[in-house]
């Protein structure tokens, strides 16, 4: 094929994944042109819904579904998404043929004090949009308060800035980074053009989402040529981890309304997945581990779902 067309949201971030799929795209295939189509999704028109609750407002497929459309009615050869916006399952007809290189993981808080989350003030209010990182967040200071926080990442930072009311959000380090962000661990700062912060990781206290930090390119099964060229550019240590996180996301009926977070390692061809799943009302979670052959992703998945259950 001589042009090759994605699909994208219109945020920032959705650009800057979309701009990372065509560079490798013509790097894999020099002479193929690509051109890209801008959706608006529900997502992006329903600023109003609580992505904390459950049901619909808190449902995945608000940021993919008219990306979905559009593959199936071919005005698009690929799709390009953030994977943890991604249901369990794809619709029928469509698969995540390939992903990109996974950025880091872990999720960041960005606060006006200095500490971290454990220097946060007794009843201090922290922002995210995230059911996951509320619930890790409480279970390890029951004292914080959490506040729905939506918006892109120069609005929420913005709205930390001027708002007395909220002491800390949390944002995820793939989008930061991908952003031009710049982050300083060692001295706790997170940089941009316009301003500076204070950010602290919590990679020791947070586990990731389901498909945290990776470029998911969805594609047709039945559009041969597109499943091709994609395959040129797929990671495939990603591909492993991803296969295995997602299949623990389908056990889970695909429910982005459960508090879930997964770690995915893989060292000397063996997959560890570290799990942790909040039940109800409970403040305690269950958390568990399973480990594999990496050649077996979907079934060391099943261990940990059982573990979990």
């Amino acid at each position: 094929m001589n042009t090759f067309t994605l699909g994208t949201r219109g945020s920032a971030l959705a650009l800057a994944q979309a701009d990372l799929t065509t560079e490798a795209l013509r790097h894999a295939w020099p002479q193929m042109a690509v051109d890209r189509k801008i959706f608006i999704t529900r997502g992006d028109q329903k600023l109003d819904l609580n992505l904390l609750t459950a049901g619909d407002a808190g449902g995945k497929g608000l940021f993919t579904r008219e990306l979905e459309e559009a593959l199936m009615g071919g005005t698009i050869d690929v799709a390009v998404h953030s994977l943890k916006d991604l249901p369990g399952n794809n619709p029928v007809g469509l698969e995540i043929v390939a992903v990109l290189e996974r950025a880091p993981v872990s999720d960041i808080l960005i606060s006006k004090l200095p500490g971290g989350l454990d220097g946060l003030p007794e009843g201090a209010s922290v922002g995210t949009s995230s059911v996951r990182r509320a619930r890790q967040i409480q279970w390890r200071r029951p004292d914080i308060k959490i506040q729905e926080w939506r918006g892109n990442v120069p609005t929420r930072l913005r709205k930390l800035e001027q708002r007395e009311d909220v002491d800390a959000i949390v944002l995820a380090e793939a989008g930061l980074r991908r952003l031009g962000y710049k982050i300083d661990f060692e001295h706790g700062l997170l940089t941009w053009p316009e301003g500076k912060a204070r950010a602290h990781s919590l990679a020791d206290k947070l586990l990731p989402a389901i498909g945290q930090g990776a470029i998911a390119l969805q594609a047709r099964a039945d559009r041969k040529e597109v499943c091709e060229a994609l395959a040129a550019i797929n990671h495939g240590v990603t591909m492993i981890a991803i296969r295995a996180e997602r299949e623990l996301q389908r056990l889970l009926s695909g429910d982005c309304s459960l508090p879930v977070g997964v770690r995915s390692e893989i060292k000397d061809g063996i997959l560890k997945l570290d799990g942790i799943l909040f039940f109800g009302d409970s403040l305690s979670p269950i958390i568990a581990a399973a480990e594999g052959p990496v050649s077996e992703p979907e079934a060391i998945a099943q261990k940990l779902f059982s573990a979990l259950s």
